[in-house]
């Protein structure tokens, strides 16, 4: 789809230029330096070469087909010149669009791109930016961008793609310094055409890419990034940084989900119900792209659990190293390793009194080339290791190139991955230089390098969840599928919020277990209830207008008695008519009053970008200020469910500590799945509460809910 924009065979630069301040400028040098083997037709019409190439005073002069156009002229101009191309029959398949002014300064400039937009989708004419700086392609070779440096970056499997262009060029100046191999170099831009999800459908099937990095402040297709790269993460990896996390960012919602649910826990629930791992800066992105390089998913010497070993000469970074392994927060978890009684026995039978034997393995100060190899060897070869982090502090000048060695000679072997970790500065940088050239990601600090293989094996586990069905755990099972019914269809598309009475039906009707209520519209009535309900009872005002109930007196709690009920009736009518006096009053329910059992809150939001977004935690009054919630995106499998559970730190209050008995987990699992259907069948659900679902040993039950419709 995207070949003749990344392998042109002839490109036309609109806004050439002479001057060497100039953009015009800095795109001819960069794709002459590049080596670019095409045909290059720079067009500028006060101009007759640019850089010893034949200048062109516009584009309909220029003789035969255009594979690529790179625009780099002011905004107005950009559309007619399009067209120009388009009329005069220069069968255009691509064009980057590296000028700025377009929606970035507004309604105008937003018109403008809409209109080239138009005209690229009808032509067929697949496009980068504008507001970009354009794209590299390593292996092509081109670069076709206006950096200031007209170096490339080393050929290499990883692509970077960026929607800020200053972040694109500082990291290609850095990936020409650090040799970093790249495949391709993307800014976005704009993106009226090409945006994250067709590039990753195209970045699927190019053979020249192993890992996709990206840098992203926004999507606009949530679902569509989604669904594409759940499919694409199975075999190469998705590395993101996700700008605009911090809670200024994030939505102010009237409801509990929705003011715990800022727009950065909707990319995070996307990113992990996708496969997409995230990194939380630059320098760990390409930290964890070095070790898929090297262990690229599905070969021979790739991660393939979680069990860690240490071989080091140094007792403080293996410390630091073991804590960041025990401190693992990816599911499942890395952990140390133990080994056999036959690595044991080897290395106690070779290794001096003061070396530590057990993981991590300590060959102390004085190691020397055997004692080393042994070690690294003896480890990679016990059935139960899974991955090996060797590290390494000077002691003397020699020492670092020696040891070097004896790590490439077990790396050679091909079996299981090997992460280093050389400390130091010059001493150091002799071993640093075998490591790398042998393939072996290095790492300056032994937190980088845990972190590499954390990422590791989380992409494993995702590898391991069968993409077309969802394994259900153990009891978890979806819950059969529901039909909406004239109720629900009626109160869920009248654009109103359903009042509390009406979200209990809704909640029946899917099958949701509510207490016993009946809508009362008189104290007569309210004590008739009660009376039929079965004593204890609560009271609470049913009014459109007010959500939470309790801020204004508007529930009460125990009720025993007529008497009781009685007081309560009046004291709720009095708080109501002084604090929400022009709230219009429906009737109060008369509910069965349910003690015991623990609270959770189940919760949905709408999130723009990617639909609805599920909430489970610890419910009550405190879920606010407690935070102890998960998130995903629905509609949900059982598996999602499963790990939104055992995220929360209340987990194992549910299931039972100190000699109690266990909540019914299953029963939150199938609710959880209840409400994902329910918000999947009526999109215009904005926000919904369940709080509290109270859990018991045997079932569970949804005491009080509200809805809020888009």
């Amino acid at each position: 789809m995207l070949n003749r924009l990344f392998q042109p065979s002839s490109i036309a630069i609109i806004g050439a230029s002479r001057e060497p301040t100039k953009l015009g400028y800095a795109i001819v040098r960069n794709i002459i330096n590049s080596g670019f083997k095409g045909k290059i037709f720079p067009v500028n019409k006060n101009a007759t070469k640019i850089l010893g190439l034949p200048c062109f005073p516009d584009v309909t002069s220029i003789s035969g087909t255009i594979d690529l156009l790179i625009f780099s002229v002011p905004a107005p101009a950009v559309l007619s010149i399009l067209k120009s191309a388009i009329d005069s029959k220069k069968e255009v398949k691509s064009a980057v669009i590296i000028t700025a002014g377009f929606k970035e300064i507004g309604p105008e400039g937003a018109r403008l791109e809409k209109e080239i937009q138009i005209i690229c989708k009808q032509n067929n004419i697949h496009t980068i930016g504008p507001n970009c700086i354009g794209f590299i392609d390593t292996a092509t070779p081109l670069n076709a961008t206006f950096s200031a440096t007209d170096k490339m970056p080393p050929n290499g499997q990883i692509v970077f793609f960026s929607q800020s262009g200053a972040l694109s060029m500082a990291i290609l100046d850095w990936a020409i310094q650090e040799k970093i191999g790249l495949s391709k170099l993307i800014s976005l831009g704009n993106k009226i055409d090409i945006d994250e999800v067709s590039l990753l459908e195209y970045l699927a099937n190019d053979k020249s890419v192993r890992v996709i990095l990206g840098y992203l402040e926004g999507i606009d297709n949530g679902r569509g990034f989604m669904q594409v790269a759940s499919w694409v993460s199975r075999f190469k990896p998705i590395i993101m940084v996700k700008g605009g996390a911090s809670a200024s960012g994030a939505r102010a919602a009237s409801s509990h989900t929705g003011s715990l649910a800022g727009k950065d826990i909707s990319y995070k629930s996307a990113f992990t119900q996708s496969g997409v791992i995230r990194a939380e800066t630059i320098t760990e992105l390409f930290d964890i792209a070095r070790a898929f390089v090297s262990y690229p998913p599905y070969s021979k010497n790739s991660l393939k659990g979680p069990r860690i070993a240490i071989v080091t000469n140094s007792g403080g970074p293996a410390v630091l190293a073991t804590d960041c392994i025990e401190k693992s927060s990816c599911s499942g978890k890395l952990k140390m390793a133990f080994f056999t009684e036959t690595t044991l026995n080897t290395l106690r039978s070779n290794f001096p009194a003061g070396a530590n034997i057990y993981n991590p393995v300590d060959v102390i100060a004085d190691a020397n080339y055997e004692r080393y190899k042994l070690a690294i060897n003896e480890v990679h070869n016990d059935k139960n290791v899974d991955g090996i982090l060797v590290i390494y502090t000077p002691v003397s000048k020699e020492q670092p190139e020696y040891i070097a060695r004896a790590t490439v000679e077990v790396y050679q072997k091909g079996e299981k991955p090997i992460l280093a970790c050389f400390m130091g500065g010059e001493i150091a940088s002799h071993g640093i230089k075998i490591i790398k050239q042998a393939g072996i990601p290095d790492y300056p600090s032994p937190e980088r390098a845990v972190s590499a293989f954390e990422s590791m094996f989380q992409h494993y586990q995702w590898q391991n969840i069968p993409l077309k069905r969802d394994k259900e755990s153990k009891g978890t099972k979806s819950p059969p599928m529901l039909h909406p019914g004239t109720l629900c269809s009626t109160l869920l598309t009248s654009g109103k919020n359903p009042t509390t009475d009406e979200v209990l039906k809704i909640l029946n009707n899917y099958n949701i277990n509510i207490p016993d209520f009946r809508l009362a519209q008189s104290l007569e009535d309210s004590i008739d209830y009660a009376e039929e309900i079965g004593y204890p009872v609560v009271l609470k005002v049913v009014s459109p207008e007010v959500s939470h109930k309790t801020d204004f007196g508007a529930v009460k709690l125990n009720i025993h008695t007529p008497a009781e009920l009685n007081k309560a009736f009046r004291e709720i009518m009095d708080s109501v008519s002084r604090y929400a006096h022009q709230s219009t009053i429906k009737g109060l329910i008369v509910q069965k009053m349910i003690t015991g059992g623990k609270e959770v809150i189940i919760g949905v939001s709408r999130d723009n970008q990617f639909g609805h977004l599920i909430m489970f935690g610890l419910g009550g009054i405190y879920v606010e200020v407690l935070k102890d919630v998960s998130f995903r995106l629905a509609p949900l499998k059982p598996s999602d469910v499963d790990a939104m559970l055992h995220e929360i730190k209340a987990y194992p209050l549910l299931k039972g500590i100190r000699g109690e008995e266990p909540s019914d987990v299953q029963s939150i699992k199938e609710t959880i799945l209840k409400v994902s259907q329910l918000v999947t069948d009526f999109p215009g659900i904005a926000e919904l509460d369940i709080n509290p679902y109270k859990v018991f040993p045997k079932g569970g039950i949804a005491i009080d809910a509200r809805i809020n419709i888009h």
